[in-house]
């Protein structure tokens, strides 16, 4: 069973969204829903460019409340499950060209 179901239609969605400073890397979704730090989920999320979505397993780890700092959107952090690294190989590969911008994210 999937309890969330993420889409990134651009490349600046999926930065914003994208946590390389967790263990396993992460992923931010805007939400309202109710959630809690250490919460198991299971997701599916689909990349720009791509007409598959893929599965993951995680942990929430990160949760911005509503009304949270700096105008960032309320919703959570969820780390990718430890033995799920190529995600994380995934994702940076498309982002390559990103990653060391300094362009504001949805975290931090």
């Amino acid at each position: 069973m999937v309890d969330l179901v993420i889409r990134f239609d651009t490349i600046q969605q999926l930065y914003r969204a994208y946590m390389p400073f967790v263990r396993s890397a992460g992923l931010f979704v805007a939400s309202s829903e109710p959630h809690y730090l250490g919460e198991t989920l299971s997701f599916s999320y689909r990349l720009p460019g791509e007409s598959v979505a893929a599965e993951a397993r995680g942990n929430v780890v990160w949760i911005n409340p509503q009304g949270a700092s700096g105008g960032r959107p309320a919703g959570i952090g969820i780390q990718f499950a430890a033995d799920e690294t190529h995600h994380k190989h995934h994702i940076e590969k498309l982002l390559s060209s990103e990653l060391a911008s300094g362009n504001l994210t949805s975290t931090m």
